[in-house]
Formats: C-alpha cells, sequence, structure tokens
C-alpha cells in the first residue's frame, strides 16, 4: 500500500498562487498514475488533475489554465502548482495513487 502525505496548502489571497506536493512512499511511483482532489466545506470531493505514469494531464474546467499537475519519479513526488487562486478554489486537497489517498492539506483563499 503506498502512504501519502501532502503538503503546501495554506492561506492566500485571491490572484495568489500555491505549490502543493504529495509525497508518495515505495519505490513503484513511476509507473502509476495518481489524482489530485479536493472537498470544500458541505460539497462533494471533486477530482482537480491527474497525470499519468508516462505525464499525460487532465484537469477539471474549473482549473484549466490555472493548475498545472506534474511529478518527479526520482523523488516519488507529484505537485500541484495552483496560480489565480479564487475564493471558489477554498477546500482540503488530497492526492490518491491507487487505492491510497493521503490526509490532505488545506487551501484558504481569501482577502
Amino acid at each position: 500500500q503506498v502512504q501519502l502525505v501532502e503538503s503546501g496548502g495554506g492561506l492566500v489571497q485571491p490572484g495568489g498562487s500555491l505549490r502543493l506536493s504529495c509525497a508518495a512512499s515505495g519505490t513503484f511511483f513511476s509507473i502509476y498514475g495518481m489524482g489530485w482532489y479536493r472537498q470544500a466545506p458541505g460539497q462533494q470531493r471533486e477530482l482537480v488533475a491527474g497525470i499519468t505514469s508516462r505525464g499525460i494531464t487532465n484537469y477539471a474546467d474549473s482549473v484549466k489554465g490555472r493548475f498545472t499537475v506534474s511529478r518527479d519519479d526520482a523523488k516519488n513526488t507529484a505537485y500541484l502548482q495552483m496560480n489565480s487562486l479564487k475564493p471558489e478554489d477554498t477546500a482540503v486537497y488530497c492526492c490518491k495513487v491507487l487505492g491510497s489517498w493521503g490526509q490532505g492539506t488545506p487551501v484558504t483563499v481569501s482577502s
């Protein structure tokens, strides 16, 4: 089972940027795709961005052009660069690899 630890969340003003990290245990991270999800209070969890083992990416329409997902297999780490943040991006962000989830990192966008 893969263990995942997210970091990089915090409080940011609208229009600001954050970079989230998802560090994975194990030696086979490079062969798996992964996804970034978020859950806002009172809402269902949604897929924000995904990246395959070959680096093919996909994004939710709400974040296209603002968020970028990437991975560094040498570091067993995936990233989510979030730019032009909006208040509606406020949520707890989690990463998922296979059936494993991280504990999440909170992002608050507010002035």
